[in-house]
């Protein structure tokens, strides 16, 4: 169940960087990231009073709030290096550092695999870097794109572990500092008027903005449950799988075309979760 769980959290999270990528090509990539943070905020709340019975203990609510770090941190690296730095380093990067570093938590709590689930973690790793690459992408600082992936990367690999660390006794309580403490620091980085959006760019970002903010609210409501039915390793490597669904939506309504890595990444990436799930 843990294995599905994640899945659909990936599909989510995938589905949400879609739409903010779509929504900053036609507006403002940082009006689309400012809207959809709180936006996350909000499905958190909803999440809480539909499926929260429990009151929060306060060991989840402090995990919730350092998973917002994570989330916060990682949004704006990710943005930072993407328009600064060379996306095919960035990316990438990004993607396999959020994936290894839960693996290494879970290994060092005491986690025990079968064989085969390590082989489709170990897969894993290179397969979302492969489907991350961004193919004729020669702008931008190489070294940027290493510091900025990298900070992006333990980022979101913060948020993972805090959310698995967070637990399911408080259903879905711990998301709701965690999107807040986001919310504030993504606002906080768009305030300057280097970043701040103009009026019409606020008026374009709108509605793929809340579409794009409620994806993340679901997916980080599916991957905490993920948690409570699976090992921090596999789910999280499961769901740092997000990348491919990112992937597919651009060929499916865009019709972007697949570089050759990008389908060996795709390819690797089934034969990884079908290897975790059977592990």
């Amino acid at each position: 169940m843990g294995i599905v769980l994640a899945l659909l959290s990936a599909l989510c999270f995938g589905s949400s960087d879609f739409a903010a990528g779509v929504g900053g090509r036609r507006s403002d990539p940082s009006a689309v990231t400012a809207i959809a943070q709180p936006f996350g905020l909000i499905a958190a709340a909803v999440a809480v009073i539909a499926l929260s019975a429990r009151s929060p203990t306060a060991h989840a609510l402090w995990w919730g709030a350092l998973s917002g770090i994570g989330s916060g941190v990682g949004t704006v690296s990710l943005y930072r290096g993407l328009a600064v730095a060379r996306m095919s380093v960035v990316a990438p990067l990004s993607a396999v550092l959020s994936a290894a570093l839960p693996a290494l938590a879970g290994l060092l709590l005491g986690e025990h695999l079968a064989a085969l689930a390590w082989a489709g973690i170990a897969i894993a790793m290179p397969a979302v870097a492969l489907v991350s690459l961004q193919p004729g992408d020669g702008h931008g600082s190489r070294r940027a794109g290493i510091v900025t992936g990298v900070v992006a990367g333990a980022g979101f690999a913060l948020l993972f572990i805090a959310l698995d660390r967070a637990g399911t006794s408080a259903g879905a309580w711990p998301l709701v500092p965690g999107q807040a403490v986001a919310a504030v620091m993504v606002l906080v980085w768009a305030a300057p008027a280097r970043n701040r959006p103009s009026r019409k760019a606020w008026s374009q970002a709108w509605r793929i903005g809340v579409a794009a903010g409620v994806l993340s609210g679901i997916a980080n409501l599916l991957y905490l449950a993920a948690t409570g039915a699976g090992q921090l390793a596999v789910v999280a490597v499961v769901t740092a799988l997000y990348p491919a669904v990112t992937v597919l939506l651009a060929r499916l309504t865009l019709h972007e075309r697949w570089s050759r890595l990008q389908i060996i990444g795709l390819s690797a990436a089934a034969a990884a979760v079908a290897a975790i799930s059977i592990g």
